[in-house]
């Protein structure tokens, strides 16, 4: 005979299974670079393996993906707080990651839309150089390459350092501009090397440009051996991965924010650039890396 409480619990799991497997599919919304197509992977395979539905919807625009979160027809997203700030509340005030954070999450939570728990990482703007050039000539901030710069336009006139920039951030009213304001770095027209943003990290590395704006957590930063610049004068904003959900799907999906916040506690910018580096260097597919990452946690 089978004990009462073993054969209730076994029940009670598989109604709960059968339940899980009648709600409607959780859409996950991800944009169209290497980081999100892994937090996708990622999030689709842990959530299945805890028994939810998930559809990813992949390469969404960033402004779409909002939108659809909005109207109601997505239903989660791998989030930045600086993408939220600055480009839907339209915030340029200088802030620091935990006011940032505050900030989006209780402006989104008038629209039901949830910021779970951070992640400890920071896909921020930066300046990278080949490492090995920026330790000969001792570089490690962004005031050091300005006083750099500065130094060669005084004494070498002929020898223009380049920096290599994507075309969005040189036209931007927060981007190219205030950045020279607010380090005091003059530069002629001649020294701006405007590229596809994926094209910098290889002229950096072939020294085509001299330093070059990056993103912090791009596996080619690692892969290409590049030195990222400390930001000391804290110009650009601090952009903490999130996962966000609306309300009501938090409501009608217990467990879900518990899984999660479980995601987002495993990732730091020394994690998440490993993982970039396997898609982008090694040739590997972003659902591989993420089938590993989650196996050595022990969460498949």
């Amino acid at each position: 005979m089978i004990p009462f409480k073993p054969l209730f619990a076994a029940l009670a799991a598989t109604l709960f299974l059968a339940g899980a497997a009648r709600a409607e599919p959780l859409v996950l919304a991800t944009k169209s670079f290497t980081e999100q197509h892994i937090l996708s992977a990622m999030t689709t395979q842990y959530l299945q393996k805890k028994g939810f539905q998930v559809t990813p919807q992949t390469n969404i625009a960033t402004v779409i993906s909002r939108n659809a979160m909005v109207n109601k027809q997505v239903d989660m997203t791998w989030e930045y707080t600086g993408t939220s700030l600055i480009i839907f509340n339209h915030i340029n005030k200088r802030m620091t990651p935990q006011e940032s954070y505050d900030t989006v999450k209780k402006l989104d939570a008038k629209l039901g839309i949830v910021w779970l728990k951070p992640a400890d990482m920071n896909n921020t703007y930066a300046f990278a150089m080949q490492r090995k050039r920026a330790e000969a000539e001792n570089i490690n901030t962004m005031s050091e390459l300005v006083e750099k710069i500065e130094h060669i336009r005084q004494t070498d006139p002929d020898n223009n350092w380049m920096l290599g920039l994507d075309l969005e951030f040189s036209g931007r009213s927060d981007g190219m501009k205030p950045l020279q304001q607010a380090y005091r770095m003059p530069l002629d027209r001649p020294q701006i090397r405007q590229m596809d943003p994926g094209l910098v990290y290889n002229a950096v590395r072939d020294g085509f440009v001299d330093a070059g704006l990056i993103y912090t957590t791009d596996g080619r930063v690692k892969g290409f051996d590049l030195k990222v610049l400390q930001d000391d004068k804290g110009f650009f904003p601090s952009y903490a991965v999130t996962p966000v959900v609306r309300k009501e799907t938090l409501a009608a999906n217990p467990g879900l924010e518990e899984a999660l916040n479980t995601l987002s506690g495993l990732l730091n910018n020394d994690v998440i650039s490993t993982l970039n580096a396997k898609v982008d260097i090694d040739h590997e597919t972003p659902q591989q890396v993420a089938r590993e990452f989650l196996q050595q946690k022990g969460l498949l």
